[in-house]
């Protein structure tokens, strides 16, 4: 016993499994004793404690302390209530109604909410073929190489699969089919299953839609996005032209949702179409204008046709597109896409920064 897991004591075995399988879904190892004679010695030092209803009615025999849940099946009885009250229990837990408040006690004990937030940031073509999907990239690489790392999300089913991009198609782990989540979870266990991409600063893990099926659903995606904002990671989401029920929870809760537009007249007039959709969910906007710039559709010129300010402007990188081709993605550290990633993310600090005061 390390005494920095949580301690669950349960007589019922049918609450125990269902105990059992929340720490499952929550990443969070447990210790287990069979009563509360052999748990005297764990009592004190768990940072969690799980009783249920039968276990509870005991509890007097031990020293109160706090951070005790008791977990019951159904609706609790004033029985219930009075051991509770009597024993100094923090928590009445039911279940199955109360399963994310108990994933999310075991989800604290895992991950201790990090000192300052992380961003959550959104990346969307103007048009088809606009680079959003590599532009998502890089700017998660770039911030995956701060202290709190980064996750990189696809929220793009239709996309052609960020780890097709990334050269991560034969690298096992699950995709968004295989995930199905829900209330409080925690990042540092899912990300340690996802396939990840290696970098010069460590290894980005990625959440990518599948070669079949649907994208995430609405409750999944919001409790990664959530999962990650809470541990400090930079939650970096390629989102669709065409926003579903995901992609628009992803725009809402961003701190900035950045429009990749190529500097050209048809671009900008596309732009337009998809910026009306996500000005209607959010104020949080950016643009990157990206390509070779003509005196008619310059950098500026695109940002100021379009609104929202422009936040770096991205020329052409030589040898991308065959880079990519070859999986070498990114090819250059320093190149057009590294620096407009990291113009990016510097801007999104500064606000986040901003708007905290």
């Amino acid at each position: 016993m390390t005494g920095e897991r949580p301690l669950v004591v349960a007589a019922d075995e049918t609450v125990l499994d269902e105990i059992l399988r929340v720490a499952a879904v929550a990443g969070c190892d447990l210790d287990r004793a069979p009563d509360l004679t052999a748990a005297r010695g764990h009592w004190a030092r768990a940072p969690l404690v799980v009783l249920d209803e039968e276990t509870a009615r005991l509890a007097p025999v031990l020293p109160r302390r706090g951070g005790v849940v008791l977990v019951c099946k159904g609706s609790p009885g004033p029985a219930t209530w009075e051991h509770a009250f009597r024993c100094g229990i923090e928590r009445v837990v039911s279940l199955p109604d109360d399963e994310a408040e108990l994933a999310g006690a075991f989800a604290d004990v895992v991950e201790t909410p990090a000192e300052e937030a992380g961003l959550v940031l959104g990346v969307v073509g103007g048009r088809g073929g606009a680079g959003a999907s590599v532009f998502a990239a890089a700017l998660a690489l770039a911030a995956d190489r701060d202290p709190g790392g980064a996750l990189l999300v696809d929220c793009d089913p239709l996309g052609g699969g960020l780890d097709v991009l990334l050269g991560l198609e034969k690298t096992p782990g699950p995709r968004w089919p295989d995930v199905r989540l829900s209330g409080r979870v925690s990042v540092s266990s899912l990300a340690a299953v996802l396939p990840r991409r290696k970098h010069r600063g460590g290894s980005l893990p990625v959440l990518a839609c599948g070669k079949e099926g649907e994208g995430p659903a609405v409750e999944s995606l919001s409790a990664v996005v959530s999962a990650g904002r809470r541990s400090g990671r930079t939650v970096v989401c390629d989102l669709p032209r065409t926003l579903g029920g995901a992609a628009t929870e992803a725009v809402a809760v961003a701190d900035l949702v950045v429009l990749v537009v190529p500097t050209e007249v048809r671009a900008c007039m596309a732009a337009k179409q998809v910026l009306h959709h996500l000005s209607n969910l959010t104020a949080r906007l950016g643009v990157v204008a990206c390509g070779r710039s003509r005196a008619a559709t310059s950098a500026a010129r695109t940002a100021a046709l379009l609104g929202p300010p422009l936040l770096a402007a991205m020329p052409p990188e030589r040898g991308l597109t065959a880079d990519v081709e070859r999986g070498e993605f990114p090819a250059k550290p320093s190149g057009p896409l590294a620096r407009a990633a990291a113009e990016v993310l510097t801007v999104a600090r500064r606000e986040a920064r901003t708007a905290t005061r």
